[in-house]
């Protein structure tokens, strides 16, 4: 059938700006041109986003491809197809008859088919004497053949943005995980930087992902990880270098000593000039493992309801921890077998981490012992186990700011 305008829909369907273009198409196609139907077919799954086609209407397709009789495609009356609903239906594993219509639609409006309705909408063709098609009416699919070029290269677009998504998916595995053994590192290490505020930002880019996010997401998310990990690894490799340039390095290097964890790193109190231990009788100003007292209260915030007057200082914290150590039921001796382990800032801290977590431990005072054995074994680190805290009070923070930014 060969028409030099484009055909309306039967009824009441209006005709589209698509329609045409995509008639326009098929009657540019050269004649006897060849397409392999499955092919074409495997493309257009692959391009579906691309063309705007669901599933569902991908099935109607492969339906209309299975009345064809031949594996190849060639363009004239042959590649309409003529099937009644019910047939179409019927190999569409029993698709309801409005869905089918629906999605038929889908396909008209992505180019993929075009109707040739007949005068009054039903389909059928009329053969010649020999059993030739000399006219059909029904889904044609030249659209398929004309479109082979576009499809395959739509096909292999869509496969390359699915596989570049996956780069980016895996890079933001590598890079979140890398930013947090830095953050524990330079934490635990006491290296000079800005660390609460990088804990801040790395807690920001570590949302979780959607099943399926736009690439563009990902692509974003893997850079703005990319330009923190950068910013983190500068300040350690910094404090390599100024450690190696002060002839301490070697030093540093004996005092480095790792607890249960993979990532914790601990960095012993330093020893007085004069060769014997820090004097454990006034607090010093940082505490050994030179933790900001602002990082500490913004991982174990509770501590701060045991002061009377608020947190100021470590004087502060220190009377607060002993108020803490009594109302978790830590003796007397426990507590003195800690702080003469550890340090009297050290003990603090881990009592305030201590009433932190009072609901996942139910003996606090034989946990404390077990850590102070520990301690003095060398295998305890106060440092990641604040980070640990932290990022909890983070994803909590978090969590309640997408709650409060959903509609009631």
């Amino acid at each position: 059938m060969d028409l030099a305008y484009p055909t309306t829909p039967f009824g009441r369907r209006s005709m589209t700006l698509a329609s045409v273009a995509s008639q326009a198409a098929a009657r540019a196609c050269p004649e006897g041109r060849a397409a392999h139907k499955w092919k074409v077919f495997r493309w257009a799954t692959e391009a579906r986003d691309a063309l705007g086609v669901s599933d569902r209407a991908l099935s109607i397709l492969n339906a209309l491809l299975t009345f064809l009789p031949d594996t190849t495609m060639t363009t004239g009356p042959e590649l309409i197809v003529f099937a009644s609903n019910e047939q179409l239906s019927s190999r569409a594993h029993g698709m309801s008859e409005s869905t089918l219509r629906r999605h038929v639609q889908a396909l008209v409006v992505a180019g993929l088919v075009i109707r040739r309705d007949s005068p009054n909408g039903k389909r059928f063709a009329r053969r010649g004497r020999a059993g030739e098609v000399e006219q059909a009416y029904g889904f044609d699919l030249t659209p398929l053949v004309s479109r082979t070029d576009e499809l395959e290269r739509l096909a292999a677009e869509a496969q390359r943005g699915r596989r570049d998504a996956a780069l980016a998916r895996e890079r933001v595995t590598i890079l979140r995980r890398d930013i947090s053994k830095m953050l524990a590192v330079g934490i635990g290490s006491a290296v000079v930087g800005d660390w609460a505020s990088l804990q801040i930002e790395f807690s920001r880019l570590s949302f979780r992902l959607p099943r399926n996010p736009a690439h563009d997401m990902v692509r974003r998310l893997a850079a703005d990880l990319l330009c923190l990990a950068s910013r983190v690894g500068k300040l350690l490799e910094t404090h390599v270098e100024a450690e190696i340039q002060t002839g301490n390095a070697t030093q540093c290097d004996a005092h480095l000593q790792r607890s249960n964890s993979d990532t914790i790193i601990l960095i012993e109190p330093p020893l007085e000039k004069g060769g014997g231990t820090v004097d454990e009788s006034d607090p010093p100003k940082r505490p050994p493992s030179k933790l900001p007292l602002a990082t500490i209260l913004e991982a174990c915030p509770d501590i701060s309801f045991y002061s009377r007057h608020g947190i100021s200082g470590w004087p502060d914290f220190l009377a607060a921890a002993e108020t803490v150590r009594g109302a978790l039921g830590v003796s007397p001796s426990a507590w003195d077998d800690a702080r003469s382990a550890m340090g009297n800032v050290d003990a603090a801290i881990t009592i305030a981490t201590l009433l932190q977590r009072s609901e996942d431990i139910k003996s606090p005072g034989g946990y404390l012992r077990s850590l102070t054995e520990k301690s003095r074994a060398g295998r305890y680190s106060i440092g990641p186990v604040v980070m640990s805290l932290m990022q909890r009070q983070m994803r909590a923070k978090g969590a309640q700011g997408r709650r409060s930014a959903e509609p009631a």
